[in-house]
């Protein structure tokens, strides 16, 4: 292995031991220390086949600790596409079903954290709530099916 290569593995290898990292994030981080994509590619091919590296963990770890955070489907879906995660649509799927097959468990906790006790609230706060669990990452049909499971009376 010439010397390169050889800087390009260790520097793979210490960033995953920290955490799990994706193929695109590693090529990322390599690049920015000045190393060549031709020359970082084949590491990273070498690493996922000895499965040291694996996009499907990486997905897993960071939904768990989005998920944990309190951000739902819809958000994490939306930040693993921005990362550039290459994982089948069905994948995806498994990970996040096995990660939280209660997402409407998951807005309830968000939303009593934020708001606290149920009261009757006006159509606008509402709103203003609403709004909230969007950003968080919640479908409208979740927030919907929220509300009328917790009987919301707006005035």
């Amino acid at each position: 292995m010439n010397p390169i290569a050889h800087d390009i593995k260790d520097q793979c290898l210490r960033l995953l031991t920290r955490r799990e990292h994706s193929q695109k994030e590693l090529l990322t981080k390599l690049m920015q220390k000045g190393f060549e994509r031709a020359d970082i590619q084949p590491i990273i091919d070498e690493l996922a086949q000895q499965n040291w590296q694996s996009d499907e963990r990486f997905v897993e770890c960071y939904a768990r600790y989005r998920f944990q955070k309190g951000f739902g489907e819809v958000a994490i879906r939306y930040e693993l596409s921005q990362k550039g995660i290459d994982v089948a649509p069905k994948t995806l799927n498994d990970i996040l079903l096995t990660i939280a097959d209660d997402w409407l468990g998951l807005l309830s906790q968000v939303y009593f954290k934020k708001y606290g006790e149920i009261i009757p609230i006006s159509h606008h706060e509402w709103s203003k709530r609403s709004r909230f669990l969007l950003q968080r990452g919640f479908s409208s049909s979740q927030i919907t099916q929220f509300a009328r499971k917790l009987r919301f009376t707006h005035s």
